[in-house]
């Protein structure tokens, strides 16, 4: 390690820490000019491939998959750092499978997988990107089976997303529509009188 003050390649190591994201960071001080400056090591990790939907091939990307993680839990009750989790989570897994490439699909059921865990409108945000639908029973369908039912509270009534509601009618007692019907009959049906003083 070279010094970046003065060039000398001899220092010592005044401090070691472990970062979050695994990486060591240490202080350093240079033996000829005593500046001290910091070094962070960190492991340069190969990631694989991943195969889109229309055959392309791009690099496993974290900041990519950090913003669609974001975007599916906007004004949701996530924290940042719940975020970061799943994607080290997801970049930790998407390394141990140790294949060159992988399906886009494979990712995004991960993805589903983890939001589905941590906030069901960010699960059904994400999966309204990532899957194509024709209408709503295809999205209820589609969703891993009977895998939304779960989250349907059946005890109470539902209701049609294509039919408007029809205002309930009060039931008419039959003594009260028997008893109209007579008085109707008891009506003084009037009729106009001729003019009594001719034209």
């Amino acid at each position: 390690m070279k010094c970046p003050f003065c060039g000398h390649s001899e220092d010592k190591v005044l401090d070691t820490r472990v970062q979050k994201d695994g990486g060591i960071r240490r202080r350093r001080e240079c033996l000829s000019c005593k500046s001290r400056y910091s070094t962070l090591e960190t492991v340069v990790l190969s990631y694989p491939f991943v195969i889109k939907k229309d055959g392309r091939r791009e690099p496993f990307s974290k900041e990519k998959l950090l913003r669609g993680l974001s975007y599916a839990c906007n004004k949701r009750p996530v924290s940042t750092a719940a975020l970061d989790a799943i994607v080290e989570r997801i970049a930790s897994w998407v390394i141990t499978r140790g294949e060159g490439e992988i399906s886009a699909r494979v990712i995004g059921r991960r993805v589903m997988a983890e939001l589905k865990q941590l906030d069901d409108v960010a699960y059904v945000r994400f999966a309204s990107v990532y899957k194509t639908f024709k209408d709503v029973q295809d999205f209820v369908e589609k969703l891993e089976g009977d895998e939304l039912i779960d989250m349907i509270d059946s005890s109470g009534p539902q209701l049609s997303l294509t039919t408007q509601l029809q205002p309930q009618l009060k039931p008419v007692n039959n003594t009260d529509q028997t008893t109209k019907e007579a008085n109707d009959e008891k009506t003084i049906k009037r009729t106009r009188t001729p003019d009594p003083i001719p034209n």
